[in-house]
C-alpha cells in the first residue's frame, strides 16, 4: 500500500502496528514503542544560527559500544522504524553506520535526517539500509547557505552537501528528500536576510540532484512555535512552489508541511489542545545521550523526561515509565504534526467505527 508520507492518521490503520495502536487509543500501557527518534550524538559540524537544538548540542553521545546495544535493544523490542536525527549530526557518530546495518538486516525502516557533509563518509550503508534520507539545505544557492548554514568558520560547504547527494542520488535504494525551511533573520544593522526566494532555485537543484521529494516547511522558535512570516513572503514561496509543480512526475514530489499550511490557514503559533494525555507517546519516543523523552518537541526538558538510555535498558525505562507526564493542554500549545493523529486515537478508543486495518506501507506514523 502506497500511504502518504506526511499522512500520519492513515498510517495508524496498518496490521503490524494495529495491536499496539489499539492499546494506545484505549489508554493501555503498550508493550514498546513502533518508532523511536534516536539522537547517536549531540556533537554537528554547523554553526546554523537559528538551530532550534542550539542549547543542546556539544553536550555528549553515547559511547559506540552502547550505541551497538541500543540498536539491538530496539530489534528486540519489535520496533518497526527508527529515525536517527538529533539534536546534533547523527552521521557524524562513528557508530552510526553499524546501527544502520544492524537495524536494517533486522528488517526495521530506518530513516535519517542530516545535514548531509557526512554522506560521503556513510554512503555504502545509507544507500543500502536507509528508508529515506532527508537533506536539511534551506537554500538554493552557496551564499545563502552561508547565511544560514555556516560552518564552524563561518564558510558554505553547500557545493560539498549537494555533491554528496548526488552520490547518494545515485546508489540508494531508498528516498532523498531536499528539506528547505522558510527562514528569515534581522541582522544587527537592522536588515532583514531570507532565503524565501530561493524556493523555486533549490526544487530545481533537488530535481537535477536526483531526489525523490522536495518539502517546504515553516520556521519554529525556541518553543517550537510555528513563527509567522509576512503575506508578502507567503505569496512568493506560493508562487515559487506553483511553478515548481511543474516538476513533478512520478519520479518527484512537491511537499508542503503542516506547518506552511498553517501559516497559509493564519493559525498563528498556538495550536490549542483540550486533551491530556498524548496517546502518541505510547508508539513513539525520542532517545538521546541525555535521556529518553516523551517525544522530539520535548528534547532536552526535564519535565518529559522518561528514563536516561546510557545506564538503563529501553525495555527497562519503557515498562516503569509515565509516558503520561506531559498534559498536552498545558505542555504542547505549540503546533504538533502528530495532534491529529491524537485525535484518531481518541475516536479508535470511543469505539467510532473506523476502517479495517489495511495492509503495511510507511511504518513512520
Amino acid at each position: 500500500m502506497q500511504i502518504d508520507r506526511l499522512d500520519l492518521v492513515s498510517k495508524l490503520y496498518q496490521p503490524s502496528g494495529w495491536p499496539r495502536v489499539l492499546d494506545a487509543a484505549s489508554g493501555v500501557p503498550t508493550s514498546g514503542p513502533l518508532v523511536v527518534d534516536l539522537d547517536p550524538t549531540t556533537f554537528c559540524d554547523l554553526a546554523c544560527p537559528e538551530c532550534i537544538s542550539g542549547k543542546l548540542l556539544n553536550q555528549g553521545r553515547f559511547t559506540p559500544k552502547r550505541l551497538a546495544e541500543l540498536a539491538g535493544e530496539l530489534v528486540e523490542m519489535s520496533v518497526r522504524a527508527v529515525v536517527l536525527i538529533g539534536g546534533g549530526e547523527p552521521l557524524a557518530h562513528r557508530g552510526t553506520r553499524k546501527v544502520l546495518r544492524v537495524l536494517g538486516e533486522a528488517g526495521i525502516a530506518v530513516g535519517v535526517v542530516t545535514n548531509g557533509t557526512l554522506i560521503n563518509q556513510n554512503l555504502a550503508e545509507l544507500a543500502e539500509y536507509a528508508s529515506w534520507v532527508r537533506v536539511s539545505m534551506d537554500a538554493g544557492t552557496s551564499g545563502t547557505y552561508r547565511l544560514f548554514r555556516p560552518d564552524r568558520k563561518g564558510r558554505s560547504v553547500f557545493d560539498k552537501v549537494v555533491a554528496n547527494m548526488r552520490m547518494l542520488a545515485a546508489a540508494k535504494k531508498g528516498a532523498l528528500g531536499y528539506s528547505y525551511l522558510i527562514m528569515s533573520r534581522q541582522e544587527s544593522d537592522g536588515s532583514v536576510v531570507s532565503n524565501h526566494h530561493e524556493v523555486l532555485q533549490a526544487a530545481e537543484l533537488a530535481h537535477d540532484i536526483g531526489c525523490d521529494y522536495f518539502e517546504t516547511k515553516a520556521m519554529f522558535d525556541d518553543g517550537h512555535h510555528v513563527v509567522q512570516v509576512p503575506q508578502e513572503t507567503l505569496d512568493s514561496v506560493d508562487a515559487q512552489l506553483e511553478k515548481a509543480a511543474g516538476l513533478e512526475d512520478e519520479t518527484f514530489q512537491i511537499v508542503n508541511s503542516s506547518t506552511l499550511t498553517s501559516l497559509r490557514n493564519r493559525v498563528g503559533p498556538v495550536q490549542p489542545k483540550d486533551y491530556h494525555r498524548c496517546s502518541v507517546a505510547e508508539l513513539r519516543t525520542l532517545v538521546t545521550p541525555s535521556g529518553v523523552y516523551v517525544c522530539s518537541y520535548h528534547r532536552g526538558n526535564d519535565a518529559a523526561k522518561i528514563g536516561d538510555a546510557v545506564t538503563e535498558s529501553l525495555a527497562d525505562i519503557w515498562r516503569d515509565s509515565d509516558r503520561g507526564i506531559v498534559d498536552p493542554s498545558r505542555d504542547c500549545r505549540f503546533h504538533c504534526a502528530r495532534h491529529p493523529s491524537n485525535l484518531e486515537l481518541e475516536r479508535i478508543g470511543d469505539g467510532v467505527p473506523a476502517p479495517e486495518p489495511g495492509t503495511d506501507g510507511d511504518p513512520f506514523i
